[in-house]
C-alpha cells in the first residue's frame, strides 16, 4: 500500500514569519526575531510575544529612569517616597515572566521548532 500525502486541512499550517514590531527597541526586537525564528507560534501566540516584548522594554525603561533619579524622590513636602518607576518596573517584570511561562518560553528551544501544547477543553 503507497504513503498517501496528508489531506491539506491535516498539515500543521507554517505561517510566514513576520516582521517584528517597529516600536521596540532594537534588542528587544531582535529577541523577538529569535523566538519567532525558533518556536512554531500561531497568531495569538504572536500577540503575547508582543506584550512581553514590550514588558521587558518598560521594565528597562523604568530601571533606566530609577538610575538616573534615584529609588526614591522627595515629594513637595519634602517627604522622600519610592520613585513611581519601581512599581511600573516590579509591574512590568512580573508581566513579563508570566507571560514567558504561558509561552512556554523558559526552557532551552527544541533543535526543530516546536508546536506550542494543545489547550485541553473541559
Amino acid at each position: 500500500m503507497a504513503v498517501q500525502p496528508l489531506p491539506s486541512f491535516a498539515r500543521p499550517q507554517r505561517h510566514p514569519i513576520p516582521s517584528a514590531p517597529s516600536h521596540l527597541a532594537e534588542p528587544t526586537r531582535k529577541w523577538w526575531r529569535s523566538v519567532v525564528k525558533d518556536y512554531v507560534l500561531e497568531p495569538h501566540h504572536l500577540k503575547l510575544l508582543t506584550l512581553a516584548a514590550e514588558a521587558w522594554d518598560r521594565l528597562v525603561e523604568a530601571r533606566k529612569r530609577i538610575a538616573t533619579d534615584g529609588a526614591y524622590v522627595e515629594n513637595p513636602s519634602g517627604v522622600l517616597k519610592c520613585h513611581p518607576a519601581i512599581s511600573v518596573e516590579r509591574d512590568s517584570r512580573i508581566a513579563f515572566a508570566r507571560l514567558i511561562r504561558e509561552l512556554d518560553l523558559d526552557g532551552e528551544p527544541l533543535p526543530e521548532p516546536r508546536r506550542m501544547p494543545p489547550l485541553v477543553r473541559k
